[in-house]
């Protein structure tokens, strides 16, 4: 009997157990008994509502199209892999005696920065589980902030926010009373409290660590209080205190306005394009769509936006799409997407937050054609 011809209980205990779920956990998540998730996989409980298979197909990481038997079994959507991270960082058995040196590790974790930042996220959700077991093996917080911050920003692209909150905090718990390492771990706090939806408490991070940041530090320092500001400017619009987003993002300027070519060490990007484009976004969130679309179409003929990592520019491409949404124009939209998917695969065949998009812009009849294209490959098509 072939994948396809599995009776969808059958399915579902397949995932299950390559997800390294009991019955159990699986009942928990789904916030059901024991018994119905037994039922369901014994066919006894008939799965015939699509909002059910939907949820499930969340909570197991996979399209519910690989539940329905309706396509190749292979996850469209988040890599596999986020299990072994939550694993390592739920590992304190950690040996005394690291296998490798300092250097070696801080070379392993800039080949991770460079997946990160070229989006290679499948890539980079192989590589952490061992690298984060060599870095706490190091104790060291030159080594362990960096690991955590990168594993922070992997888990918010790929949705899971708690388990991003928890690298994050570990982060700002190892840079102790560094300064430099503390506003760079506030950057990943930020980060996950927004995708958690906790924009107040990420806007009151982020503005006491950039407040700590003083102009007579380096000009890496510096631009990290910029980041942080931007980080700022954005929970506070996503909290809906607009007038705050803008003074924020306007001393965020101020900082890039003084910043010329740098060694950018803490991987911000940071700089006057960062802040035109948190200007676009901040506009969107204020339900100024179309003033966030004229900003846009200017700030992405500058040569500094193709400078940007390939990461940034498809995620600021899919809230572009939002923004086109916002306005009702599907074909903006699908072209952002478009191009995020020509920047960035995995921005847009990796994140639930792009799905949706592509979800909302393929419902239009008919569906734009790079769209329609986009929802066939994450698996979104009917």
């Amino acid at each position: 009997m072939t994948s396809d011809d599995l009776p969808i209980g059958r399915r579902v205990a397949r995932w299950r157990v390559r997800r390294s779920m009991t019955q159990q956990m699986l009942a928990d998540r789904l916030r059901r008994s024991k018994s119905w998730v037994d039922k369901v996989e014994r066919g006894v409980r008939a799965l015939d509502r699509y909002s059910v298979i939907q949820e499930l197909a969340h909570v197991l990481r996979v399209d519910p199209e690989v539940l329905l038997g309706q396509q190749p079994s292979t996850p469209a959507g988040t890599p596999d892999g986020v299990d072994d991270i939550r694993a390592a960082l739920a590992r304190y058995d950690i040996p005394q005696a690291p296998a490798q040196t300092p250097d070696e590790l801080r070379r392993q974790i800039g080949y991770a920065w460079l997946s990160y930042q070229h989006a290679h996220y499948g890539q980079l959700v192989r590589v952490l589980p061992g690298l984060l077991d060599a870095v706490q093996g190091v104790r060291s917080a030159e080594v362990l902030v960096p690991a955590y911050r990168i594993t922070s920003s992997l888990l918010v692209k790929l949705g899971e926010a708690d388990l991003a909150w928890l690298a994050a905090d570990r982060a700002m718990a190892t840079a102790a009373d560094d300064p430099a390492l503390a506003a760079t771990a506030a950057i990943s706090v930020s980060q996950a409290l927004r995708a958690a939806g906790r924009d107040r408490l990420a806007l009151a991070a982020s503005l006491a660590a950039a407040n700590r940041v003083r102009p007579q530090r380096s000009a890496g320092e510096w631009a990290v209080g910029g980041t942080l500001l931007v980080q700022a400017a954005l929970a506070a619009a996503g909290s809906g205190d607009h007038h705050r987003a803008g003074e924020l993002t306007d001393r965020a300027a101020g900082v890039a306005a003084h910043l010329r070519g740098y060694d950018d060490t803490h991987r911000t990007s940071f700089g006057p394009v960062v802040v035109e484009l948190a200007r676009v976004v901040v506009a969107a969130h204020r339900g100024d769509a179309g003033g966030a679309l004229r900003g846009h179409s200017t700030v992405v003929r500058r040569e500094a936006w193709r400078r940007l990592p390939a990461e940034y520019r498809g995620a600021y491409l899919v809230d572009v799409a939002r923004a086109y949404l916002q306005v009702g124009d599907l074909r903006g939209a699908a072209r952002a997407l478009v191009d995020a998917d020509s920047v960035a695969p995995a921005e847009v065949r990796c994140r639930p937050l792009a799905r949706t998009v592509i979800a909302e812009v393929a419902r239009a009849q008919p569906a734009p054609a790079g769209v329609a294209r986009l929802a066939t490959l994450v698996g979104l098509a009917r």
